[in-house]
């Protein structure tokens, strides 16, 4: 486990908890917003980001239903609610191609195109997320749907 000095002083200014009611949802969404109005994020960062966006899915997901997609499905849902097409996303994923590759599932998306995504299109990075993310995908800032 990495405990660098760094991760401990984000633990510190707002230690993470189960969010339990609206304000807690806001503050730890003000967290959110904070680390993604940075910019470029240090591995610290985002692993930190990741733990808030989690706690953030949690809670959304006691408050109402909804369906069970995340990732690419999610993008290719919010692009069709939107009424976008892939040039309109070329500022998130830089290019066509990778738009084309990503939304066919020839790559996968990074931690970079999620927190880019959601604030694209104003929501948590959590809804990106997998409810169970494969381990291995989640160390290298890429997500996959959970094996099932």
């Amino acid at each position: 486990m990495n405990n660098s000095s760094a991760y401990i002083e984000l633990l510190k200014a707002f230690p993470p908890r189960p969010i339990t009611a609206e304000e807690e949802l806001m503050a730890t969404q003000a967290a959110i917003d904070s680390l993604l109005d940075k910019g470029k994020l240090t591995p610290d960062e985002r692993d930190y980001l990741n733990v808030l966006g989690m706690l953030v899915y949690e809670y959304e997901q006691t408050l109402e239903p909804i369906p069970d997609i995340y990732g690419v499905e999610l993008l290719k849902a919010l692009i069709e609610e939107f009424g976008l097409r892939q040039k309109d996303l070329i500022p998130i994923f830089k290019t066509e191609s990778i738009i084309s590759d990503i939304l066919h599932e020839k790559r996968q998306l990074t931690t970079e195109h999620i927190q880019k995504m959601a604030e694209f299109f104003r929501v948590s990075p959590a809804v990106f997320f997998p409810l169970h993310p494969v381990s291995n995908n989640l160390q290298r800032g890429e997500f996959a749907p959970a094996q099932t």
